[in-house]
């Protein structure tokens, strides 16, 4: 239960009924991280916008290397909703469960690419250490063979989740029983 109120499917009216009837997930309810923006609907049109983009937009990073930065930022942001939502969906990609409990556990011992590696690397000290940053974490990312675009985005996938986990653990948001 989150610790502020949120409005449920069935008592959802006008606009936000409209809303959560668009983004009905398959197993039949809308996740509740975005049913706690239930009392500020225009934070939940724009959350919904920079999901999407940022999960599924056209984008030269694959959807999962997007699923791979989603669970380690999480991981080191210690956020229990998201390392398991979004290791379920990395393993919808991959079919890989090795993979996706390397990744929970210790990503640098995970058997990965080294440009995936340096990837995780950049993403994981995006996430804890954003104060420590500079040009040669990017200049790590295009050694490996990453481009400007792909590291704008890698960095937007990072930045979005430092987001949504602060979102979901501020807030006492769990994840759905399905």
């Amino acid at each position: 239960m989150p610790w502020i109120d949120m409005i449920n499917e069935n008592e959802a009216e006008g606009e936000l009924h409209d809303i959560y009837t668009e983004i009905t997930e398959p197993w039949g309810g809308v996740d509740n991280i975005m049913k706690i923006h239930s009392l500020n609907v225009g934070s939940l049109k724009a959350h919904m916008v920079l999901y999407k983009e940022t999960m599924y937009g056209k984008s030269p990073i694959t959807r999962a290397e997007r699923e791979m930065i989603a669970v380690v930022s999480s991981v080191a942001n210690k956020c229990e909703y998201w390392v398991i939502h979004h290791g379920k969906g990395l393993f919808r990609l991959t079919k890989d469960e090795k993979l996706v409990e390397q990744l929970k556990l210790d990503y640098k011992k995970a058997q990965i690419s080294e440009k995936h590696k340096a990837m995780l690397d950049y993403s994981y000290k995006l996430t804890l250490y954003p104060w420590k940053m500079d040009k040669s974490d990017v200049q790590k990312l295009k050694e490996t063979g990453f481009t400007d675009r792909e590291i704008l985005d890698i960095n937007i996938v990072v930045s979005y989740y430092a987001y949504v986990n602060r979102l979901a653990d501020g807030l006492g948001v769990e994840l759905e029983n399905i």
